[in-house]
């Protein structure tokens, strides 16, 4: 039997807006992937520890507040630090076009925004999981 995908879908920092990222995991169930929701307001730290205990393939961050560029980089960091370094990393949410290479730069591997079929992220998740 073929492993599942383990994705967690995180909400970093004070953003208490989730329909988006229930949205998308409730997609990449759909797609057959086991999805982990942290829920609202988790700290880049509490994100981290759950995908080491979970044993995530993904850490999906969805932000709409801008503090992306601070807290998507901080989670990335702090997966690596704890010796992730297979885990994906996407993220997703109103970020503007101009902030996407420097996201990338950080170690995310891809940036979906607004309008992006669900399939793209389901797409992306399957070619890029080692």
């Amino acid at each position: 039997m073929e492993k599942r995908i383990r994705v967690l879908v995180a909400k970093p920092g004070l953003d208490g807006h989730d329909r988006g990222a229930k949205v998308v995991a409730r997609a990449l169930r759909d797609a057959g992937f086991e999805v982990i929701y942290t829920g609202l307001r988790q700290t880049p730290e509490q994100i981290a520890e759950a995908a080491l205990q979970e044993d995530v393939n993904v850490v999906a961050l969805s932000l709409l507040s801008g503090a992306h560029p601070h807290l998507f980089p901080r989670v990335v960091e702090l997966v690596r630090g704890k010796g992730m370094n297979d885990v994906l990393i996407v993220g997703g949410g109103v970020i503007p076009d101009a902030d996407i290479p420097a996201l990338k730069d950080a170690g995310v591997a891809e940036v979906f925004t607004p309008g992006t079929p669900t399939s793209a992220i389901v797409d992306f998740i399957k070619a890029n999981v080692k």
